[in-house]
């Protein structure tokens, strides 16, 4: 097996864990925007260059993609809940140090440390799938995947209120409350998993991971002041490819890697994350582009001469649609699938570009692609947790989920360095200043386009689900935590309740993962239910000696119903093999 329990009972989610572990999610994402009303001013308010400058946001970035995955990790083996409260305690950290300096070196320390906090978002989408029941999960984790972009449209307007009316370390201190509040929470309402991996924290995976990372995002976020092709952008490129190639093949070789390479080569979990970072590119676009549009001097013939706070405004129907498309979710997936919702997603998220290239000559036309994006965006990220959860094993959700979030990361850092090199080239120089121009606006939207549509194309050769798959993906991780203390029950004989274990395999002896398997006893009532784990194998507990029905159901298999009588004084070993051949979908 792959995963096992903690000695302490697990606590029940409350109506508030999913409010909370979403809020906390917010608080993460706000550090992504908290500096966008004063990009422009770094230098001046540290007195300093705008190269250096820019590391105060590129910091953030690579500590953010590096955390992301190893918190993951980290969570799966020593408890979900314990390292989000690590991560916020980080960035709360982190924040103070930034808020209490004007030097540049205190200030980037202080940005390294609040990206830590990324990891959050794979963490709390674990902590949902190891508690919830399955009619709350789908709604919970489309919440959750998508509080990142909730987070950062919600925060322009409140960073650029805070900005223009009080000394910028405001943003900080508020920030930094955030952060205590969201750990408050965590404390008093969210339970920690009682789900762990097995095996132990690949450290030298871990420096592989992020050297790899650190060579790979460090020209993507810098290429524009460096040159793309200069000897370090070249340097580093070629570096990265090296340093991750070797690491992924120490990472083949190890018993219990950071990231299980051959789980992330499955079809769908390949695809999946290569369509987030699609989805990243596509996010990213319109926070970079509408401010900019919005406060542009109207004298430009294009500018909307809209103030600070009114561009932050008018941005943040990005995130409040994105927060409210979680139940509408929810609902096309239970009854289509992910696969499904993610397509819907990425279709409205081209046509809120395709409109929104005629759609910039007013405040309020910016109010409507706003809102037709992150209506998009929000099913689109929405999916992205289920589709990745339901192609691992339980034991690394946290892992794979980071994976995941890092690739969206990937996608805004491309993004930000595609766009940001486009408007420069297509700006104005009036007065020694580059001003964007209305070309340039638009032919970043055009990008934004062809990555939806690289994203769609990827989406459609994702698997399809049957009825009987959707079943399984919404299926919840507590029959996963069934399975856990069932083995843990079945663990030694004399001292434990007894009961049944083996594995479910297919007709040609192949093990079958996320087998339904149901205990019925002789009156013909349901006295136990788990899922098979990744190897085939489940276990079930007895309430007592005697006669009883195992019934195995898979996707694609046809059902088995086997009799059997628990009489002893140990576990029965029992193989359920599913006969005949496949049912056709």
């Amino acid at each position: 097996m792959s995963h096992t329990t903690t000695d302490e009972p697990a606590r029940r989610a409350s109506g508030a864990t999913v409010p909370v572990l979403a809020f906390a999610g917010i608080v993460v994402a706000v550090m992504q925007t908290l500096l966008v009303p004063v990009i422009k001013d770094l230098p001046r308010l540290l007195d300093t260059s705008p190269s250096n400058a820019s590391w105060v946001l590129t910091s953030t970035l690579l500590s953010g993609a590096v955390a992301t995955p190893i918190m993951g990790r980290l969570g799966d083996l020593f408890g979900k809940r314990r390292m989000l409260i690590a991560s916020l305690s980080v960035m709360v950290v982190g924040a103070l140090l930034s808020a209490l300096t004007d030097a540049l070196i205190p200030m980037i320390v202080g940005r390294t440390l609040q990206g830590v906090a990324m990891g959050a978002i794979p963490l709390g989408i674990g902590l949902m799938r190891d508690m919830l029941p399955r009619e709350r999960l789908g709604s919970a984790m489309a919440l959750m995947s998508s509080s990142i972009g909730v987070g950062g449209g919600l925060a322009l307007p409140a960073a650029a209120l805070v900005a223009q009316n009080t000394d910028w370390h405001a943003l900080y201190y508020g920030a930094a409350g955030l952060g205590v509040v969201s750990i408050a929470l965590t404390l008093l309402v969210v339970p920690e998993s009682p789900l762990r991996a097995k095996g132990s924290f690949d450290l030298p995976g871990a420096f592989g991971l992020t050297a790899g990372l650190i060579l790979f995002l460090l020209p993507i976020s810098k290429g524009s002041d460096w040159g793309w092709s200069s000897p370090t952008t070249l340097g580093l490129f070629a570096a990265a490819v090296v340093v991750l190639l070797l690491w992924g093949l120490m990472e083949l070789r190890v018993a219990a890697p950071l990231v299980d390479l051959r789980t992330t080569a499955r079809r769908e979990v390949l695809l999946t994350n290569l369509a987030s970072i699609m989805v990243g590119v596509s996010f990213f676009v319109i926070s970079l582009v509408l401010p900019q549009l919005l406060q542009l001097p109207s004298e430009t013939g294009y500018g909307l001469g809209q103030s600070m706070v009114v561009a932050g405004l008018c941005v943040a129907p990005l995130g409040l649609t994105m927060m409210f498309t979680a139940p509408v979710y929810a609902r096309l997936s239970a009854r289509y699938g992910p696969r499904t919702t993610l397509i819907v997603g990425l279709v409205i998220i081209g046509i809120g570009y395709a409109g929104g290239l005629g759609l910039m000559s007013a405040a309020w036309q910016t109010v409507v692609t706003s809102v037709l994006i992150g209506a998009g965006i929000g099913l689109a990220y929405s999916s992205l947790p289920a589709l990745i959860i339901s192609a691992v094993p339980a034991s690394e959700t946290g892992a794979a989920n980071g994976l995941n979030t890092l690739m969206r990361s990937i996608g805004t850092s491309v993004s930000s360095a595609v766009i940001g090199m486009v408007l420069a080239n297509t700006a104005n120089d009036v007065g020694g200043v580059a001003v964007p121009t209305l070309h340039g606006f638009r032919v970043s939207f055009m990008i934004a386009a062809g990555a939806v549509a690289v994203g769609l194309v990827l989406a459609f050769f994702l698997p399809r689900r049957t009825p009987a798959a959707v079943f399984q993906l919404r299926a919840s991780s507590e029959e996963d935590a069934n399975l856990a203390r069932a083995e843990q029950a079945l663990a030694g004989a004399g001292q434990h309740p007894l009961g049944f274990r083996g594995r479910v395999l297919a007709a040609d002896g192949a093990p079958v993962a996320r087998a339904k398997v149901t205990l019925i006893d002789r009156h013909g009532r349901q006295a136990g239910a788990t899922l098979s784990a990744g190897d085939g194998s489940y276990a079930l507990a007895v309430p007592a000696q005697g006669p009883y029905v195992l019934a195995a159901r898979a996707a694609g298999h046809a059902p088995l119903a086997h009799a059997a009588t628990h009489g002893g004084d140990r576990p029965v070993d029992l193989d359920l093999p599913l006969p005949g051949e496949t049912v056709p979908a």
